[in-house]
């Protein structure tokens, strides 16, 4: 990893923090400075992964964003990781990124949470409303949207075997398939969901070191599974028996799929945002590259202007007015969470989804 900003804050005025990792592909470095800029909180971390297989050109190009930063560089919170990993759509690379990003954070800063995010997403409340929305939750929680019910996913996914070449090779090429299936596990339960996940602390030190075997188990298991994302997170903690009570059965993004569904979600726009809004959740995905409706959504949730960051206590102005320009660290400020109408509508959807009703009868089944 490379260490750009070598003055990081020492500070732990913030009662809650979150570490990102934000991937990105060939072509996105675009979409890659937006959500960072949107997204960017001096008490929260920030970890870039561009694809190996971009050119050369966008690795320099972002780089040179982090570092001539003038926040980035007081606070020292934005790194990039040093040496990419080749990630194959589908494959165990895109897995083997996110452990790889865990790893790096756990060993660099102190961090409550660990957020996967994507260059075509995009936050819809400001860091300060997610702050103060998650500062009363239990440490322990992780989101992770999973389901036993795999159905057509038994066939396609679970029994085929697949070889991704981006784990030994540096030459881009598509998941190998195998001819012959292997049959179902029975040394542990199969649990599908989302890719998208928010994990504590403790769980993602479990994924990593692996007191037990069953990360380790899991691991090797889903080398060879397609879309290993979309499993391993889930059938790890609703495999152990110190995690399986601490899933939420969300992953507090909106997506949004065609019908009958293709591989990929739909691309969100203007006609989606009411639904975005009323939806109180603080992610969403996926987005083009400067669509209009990231506009709307910087105007109107993250009050946030062009080309500066998204609003907050951390570089507001005296008066705390949500127009002021949020474009430098006002260092006095340090500590200070400005939670707006975002906070409140994700309070009200963390609320639905942690009730006694929702919580427990949505765990692991």
């Amino acid at each position: 990893m490379n260490y750009f900003n070598v003055q990081k804050s020492n500070k732990s005025s913030y009662p809650t923090t979150f570490a990102y990792l934000i991937s990105a592909s060939k072509g996105d470095s675009g979409k890659l400075k937006r959500v960072l800029r949107a997204l960017y909180h001096p008490g929260n971390y920030y970890l870039i992964h561009l694809d190996y297989g971009a050119p050369a050109a966008e690795h320099r190009e972002v780089a040179k964003y982090v570092t001539r930063d003038p926040v980035f560089s007081q606070v020292g919170n934005v790194w990039i990781v040093e040496k990419p990993n080749l990630v194959t759509y589908r494959g165990p690379t895109m897995l083997a990124t996110t452990l790889h990003a865990m790893a790096i954070l756990l060993r660099t800063c102190k961090w409550d949470w660990f957020i996967n995010l994507s260059a075509s997403d995009y936050p819809l409340v400001t860091q300060d409303d997610l702050i103060h929305a998650f500062s009363d939750l239990p440490r322990n929680l992780n989101f992770i949207q999973h389901s036993s019910r795999l159905g057509w996913k038994l066939n396609k996914r679970a029994k085929p075997i697949i070889m991704d070449p981006g784990l030994y090779s540096r030459n881009k090429s598509e998941l190998w398939w195998v001819i012959k299936q292997r049959t179902l596990p029975t040394a542990f339960k199969l649990y599908t969901g989302s890719a998208w996940t928010i994990l504590s602390r403790s769980f993602a030190e479990y994924s990593i070191v692996g007191w037990d075997n069953l990360p380790r188990t899991l691991l090797l298991y889903y080398t060879n599974f397609v879309s290993s994302p979309e499993g391993y997170f889930q059938t790890l903690t609703c495999n152990s028996k110190d995690y399986t009570n601490t899933t939420v059965n969300h992953d507090l993004r909106y997506i949004t799929w065609d019908t009958p569904p293709k591989q990929h979600p739909r691309s969100l726009g203007l006609k989606d945002y009411r639904g975005i809004v009323l939806s109180n959740r603080p992610f969403a995905r996926k987005f083009k590259k400067n669509d209009r409706v990231l506009d709307k959504i910087d105007r109107q949730l993250l009050k946030r202007h062009h080309r500066h960051f998204t609003f907050g206590g951390w570089c507001s102005g005296s008066s705390g007015e949500m127009h002021n320009s949020c474009s430098a660290l006002q260092s006095e400020n340090y500590g200070v969470l400005r939670p707006g109408p975002g906070a409140r509508r994700l309070k009200t959807l963390l609320t639905r989804i942690l009730s006694e009703r929702n919580f427990r009868r949505q765990q692991c089944r």
